[in-house]
C-alpha cells in the first residue's frame, strides 16, 4: 500500500512537473507551483525529489520513453521511406499535442544544448535522416535532396511543439487538431517533393502517402 502511494504521489509530481516545465521551461519554473498543482506539500516534493533539476531528469525520462515507444513501433511499420517520414513527422506531432511530459521533454532539451546533445531530438531525427537516404527515385525527385526533407521534418515538428505550447498557454487546452494543421502542410509539400504518380494531385494520392496517425496510449 506504501509503495503504490508512493508511487501515485511521485507520479502527481511528475505530471505537475511536466505542465510547469511546458510553460515555464528550467529557470522560470517553481517548485512551489508544482507542489500546488500536484496538491502535495514541499515536503512530499522534496521527499521524493531533492532538487528541481531531478525533477526535470525525471519528466525528461518519461517524455523520452514515450518518444522512443512511438519511434520504435513506426520504425518497424516497413512503410516506404517518404511515407515513413511523413507518418513519423505526424505521430511526433500527436505526441506533442496530446502530452505534456513530450513538449516538456523537447523544450528541456533544447534548454540545455549548450550542455549537452538534444536528448530528445536524437531520438528520432537520425532515424528520419536514415530513412529518407535509402528513398527510391519512384518516392522522391531526382533532384530533391533527403537531407533538406530531413530538415523540413524537424523544422515541421519544433513547430507543432511550439503550437501546441502556445494554445495551452493562451487557453489552457491542448491544441486543436495540431495533427490537421499539419497534415494540411504535408499536402502542400508533397506536390513538390514526391515523384510518385498521383501524389499531392488530388485526395487519393495524398491519402497514400499521409497516414493519420492513431493517439498512443
Amino acid at each position: 500500500m506504501k509503495q503504490a502511494r508512493a508511487a501515485r504521489t511521485r507520479q502527481a509530481l511528475v505530471q505537475a512537473a511536466a505542465a510547469e516545465f511546458d510553460r515555464k521551461g528550467y529557470d522560470g519554473a517553481s517548485l512551489t507551483r508544482i507542489s500546488r498543482t500536484a496538491g502535495l506539500s514541499m515536503g512530499a516534493l522534496t521527499f521524493h525529489f531533492a532538487s528541481k533539476q531531478q525533477l526535470a531528469e525525471a519528466v525528461c525520462a518519461e517524455g523520452e520513453e514515450i518518444t522512443r515507444a512511438v519511434v520504435q513501433r513506426m520504425v518497424g511499420a516497413g512503410e516506404p521511406a517518404l511515407r515513413a517520414a511523413v507518418a513519423l513527422t505526424l505521430a511526433l506531432v500527436a505526441l506533442l499535442e496530446d502530452e505534456a511530459r513530450v513538449r516538456a521533454a523537447a523544450r528541456l532539451a533544447r534548454e540545455r544544448r549548450a550542455e549537452q546533445p538534444d536528448g530528445w531530438t536524437e531520438l528520432w531525427a537520425p532515424v528520419l535522416r536514415e530513412r529518407l537516404r535509402s528513398a527510391s527515385p519512384h518516392e522522391l525527385g531526382g533532384d530533391v535532396d533527403p537531407a533538406a526533407v530531413a530538415t523540413l521534418c524537424l523544422l515541421l515538428v519544433r513547430g507543432a511543439e511550439t503550437t501546441a505550447r502556445e494554445h495551452a498557454l493562451t487557453c489552457g487546452t491542448p491544441a486543436q487538431d495540431v495533427i490537421g494543421q499539419f497534415s494540411d502542410v504535408w499536402r502542400l509539400v508533397l506536390k513538390g517533393v514526391s515523384a510518385a504518380p498521383g501524389t499531392g494531385s488530388g485526395r487519393t494520392g495524398e491519402r497514400r502517402v499521409i497516414p493519420r496517425p492513431s493517439r498512443s496510449g
